[in-house]
């Protein structure tokens, strides 16, 4: 489990600047954040997990993905990020629609419909949008 850690790890550090709020990838908080383009993904492979997953996971993954980008932008602790980030995860994943989570789920990472409702959560609860 140590190297799907670390892969996790890797794969946030190179593309959640792009995601933020949608975030959403591989098994620990891979992208679900909101913002830039998803041509940079077109090779990327998201984790196959994701069709699967529970909408709270989902959540989850988001809120990990949230915290652990808000802390490298802003050189908080990730769990003084926690509340932030719930209510981003939270607001997000409950304005999506089903055709939105549903290519979350295939692709990884939020289309431009759910890209832009990210960015309004972002807003609402206070935290920094990724340049």
């Amino acid at each position: 489990m140590k190297h799907a850690e670390t892969w996790d790890h890797n794969t946030m550090t190179t593309r959640l600047p792009l995601l933020i709020a949608t975030g959403l990838l591989a098994l620990g908080a891979h992208a679900a954040l909101a913002s830039g383009s998803s041509a940079p993904f077109e090779q990327y492979q998201p984790d196959p997990t994701l069709k699967s997953a529970s909408k709270a996971n989902l959540e989850g993954r988001v809120r990990h993905a949230c915290a652990v980008v808000q802390a490298r932008m802003t050189s908080a602790p990730e769990a003084s990020l926690e509340r932030p980030c719930g209510c981003y995860a939270k607001q997000t994943m409950r304005s999506l629609d089903e055709s939105e989570l549903e290519a979350y789920r295939v692709t990884g990472y939020f289309n431009d419909t759910a890209r832009a409702k990210a960015l309004s959560a972002l807003d609402a609860c206070k935290l920094q949008r990724p340049v």
